[in-house]
């Protein structure tokens, strides 16, 4: 029987999926159990608001809510809940996501979301935020995030190795 999930990877369009589906690779690589749904703050945003308020009950602990050019699904999903929400802007056509990350990052005070890069580098962030959230009170995802850590930095000494001029 599969865990239940403790992250929700949440976007505004099934356009959306291919950058989002970063997010979860990483979460299944570290073993923690997720699920992913469509949730619109404009097209539905009575789901959107009954999933956030609901959240919590539902065992979750981080969402991740990635979202383009108006982008405010992020920030409507803290509105309603209190678990920390990872906003993940992502690329436009128009504006290249420049108004996606506006629209993620300005959030008034008192209802924040951690906002991280627009498209696939913001998803694999978002996922690597979720873990260090997770790793204050698992140890396991710590020392697996340490690995990860150390083997950036050993590819970054190895490519330095092949620098000739």
């Amino acid at each position: 029987m599969a865990k239940k999930a403790i992250v929700s990877i949440i976007m505004g369009s099934d356009s959306d999926l291919q950058v989002m589906l970063e997010s979860k690779k990483i979460l299944d690589e570290y073993g923690v159990p997720n699920d992913v749904k469509i949730l619109s703050a404009h097209r539905s945003p009575d789901d959107a608001a009954s999933f956030a308020k609901s959240a919590r009950k539902k065992g979750f602990r981080i969402i991740i809510a990635g979202a383009g050019a108006s982008a405010h699904l992020a920030g409507v999903v803290a509105s309603h809940t209190t678990l920390p929400v990872i906003g993940v802007p992502m690329e436009t056509r128009e504006l290249k996501g420049v108004d996606s990350l506006f629209s993620t990052v300005q959030m008034p005070a008192g209802i924040p979301v951690a906002t991280v890069a627009i498209g696939k580098a913001g998803a694999k962030n978002s996922a690597i935020l979720a873990l260090e959230i997770l790793a204050i009170t698992d140890k396991r995802i710590e020392k697996k995030l340490q690995a990860h850590k150390i083997a950036m930095a050993e590819c970054i000494r190895k490519k330095n190795k092949t620098i000739k001029f």
